[in-house]
């Protein structure tokens, strides 16, 4: 029995950066408390989790699962068949780490560590990042003490004594506000990303609207995250059109690819929301249209509404016409502007330290804000 009184946090889940970096910004956030001492993470090998986490020099320790949904009916029952491996894994790493409280972040690693800390009578909590829950969550939502939710029509999924609306969590170095300075020499500078997978349809539309832009060429300063699978290809295509573009297969440092862009040209997942208002920024968004419950287009109708981004959708998207939206507000300096401002107006900086808080009432501590990041 642990006789001091320092706070000790995993944080469980991943698989992808709609996962990761909010529980990174909570990591962070315990970790600034007078109280907390350490903070492990549960994840895969496969996940985003197994490469960002340990080159942050964040503890990750991995247990063996998988996904179920979607899946064909033998991988199903692999998968199906891992799960009481997952959970034993989840045992020993909890009884070997001793938390005060397990926090599930989403994907295939949450379910298995929080119903592990569930029945080994440890204080349990979720995040849900979109407005539609995952299937983990709405499961492990019978189960935990507390569901932090970034939107509140979310609550309509859990039952209202466990909820409480933060906001989506993002990493400190977003936190302050990055604040964009126009590029001397009339640059012009463009971050295009599709989530830490890469999106085709956007990497095609932004090279092909490359040809509708040659006058340029000489303006733009493109930093675009491909994903692997898209790398060489995007790397070639703007080499042939001799545009000046520095291409990366994943992004790791990204609040600096921020900081250095004019406007963003992205998906409109809840993380990057929650990023481009914290920092804000302009943005072209590109919803994918087979989220669950089409979340990602009621997202980017969010900030198109308030007029702090502009929003194409995907089976209307082409080169022709994403180069007229890039040339329009290349041309407009006022626009980004106010685009910039109605944006900031929407971000959320203390959504991670409301979690926080509300974790540390949970254990009988001192919340460092006061509940609610005041």
């Amino acid at each position: 029995m642990r006789m001091d009184r320092s706070v000790r946090v995993i944080i469980a889940g991943g698989g992808t950066g709609g996962h990761v970096f909010p529980a990174v910004a909570i990591a962070e956030e315990f970790l600034e408390r007078p109280d907390a001492r350490d903070v492990l993470f549960i994840g895969t090998e496969r996940g985003l989790e197994a490469r960002v986490l340990r080159d942050m020099g964040l503890t990750l320790r991995t247990i063996n699962v998988e996904g179920v949904k979607g899946r064909g009916a033998a991988k199903m029952a692999v998968s199906l068949f891992k799960i009481p491996w997952s959970i034993a894994q989840s045992v020993f790493i909890i009884r070997d780490f001793r938390p005060d409280i397990v926090l599930g972040v989403g994907g295939y690693a949450s379910g298995p560590a929080v119903i592990a800390a569930h029945f080994m009578g440890i204080k349990t909590a979720i995040a849900e990042q979109n407005s539609l829950p995952g299937l983990t969550n709405r499961m492990l939502g019978r189960f935990v003490d507390k569901i932090f939710l970034s939107f509140p029509d979310t609550g309509n999924w859990f039952a209202d004594r466990k909820v409480v609306a933060t906001g989506n969590p993002v990493r400190r170095e977003f936190v302050g506000g990055i604040k964009k300075s126009w590029k001397e020499g009339n640059r012009f500078s463009i971050l295009i990303f599709g989530g830490s997978q890469g999106a085709r349809a956007i990497n095609r539309a932004v090279v092909e609207s490359m040809n509708y832009l040659e006058d340029m060429r000489c303006r733009l300063v493109i930093t675009h995250q491909t994903g692997k699978e898209d790398f060489d290809e995007v790397s070639a295509a703007y080499r042939d059109r001799g545009v000046n573009a520095e291409v990366h297969p994943f992004i790791v440092d990204m609040s600096s690819a921020y900081g250095g862009a004019d406007l963003l040209i992205c998906r409109a997942g809840a993380t990057s929301i929650a990023e481009i208002t914290a920092t804000g920024k302009a943005s072209v968004l590109i919803p994918y249209p087979f989220a669950v419950g089409n979340h990602q287009e009621l997202n980017a109708r969010v900030l198109a509404d308030a007029g702090a981004a502009e929003m194409i959708l995907e089976e209307g998207l082409d080169g022709k016409s994403l180069a007229g939206v890039i040339r329009r507000l290349a041309g407009s300096p006022e626009t980004i502007g106010r685009m910039e401002e109605k944006s900031g107006k929407l971000g959320n900086v203390k959504a991670a330290a409301h979690i926080v808080d509300e974790c540390m009432v949970m254990l009988d501590r001192e919340p460092l804000t006061g509940v609610g990041g005041a």
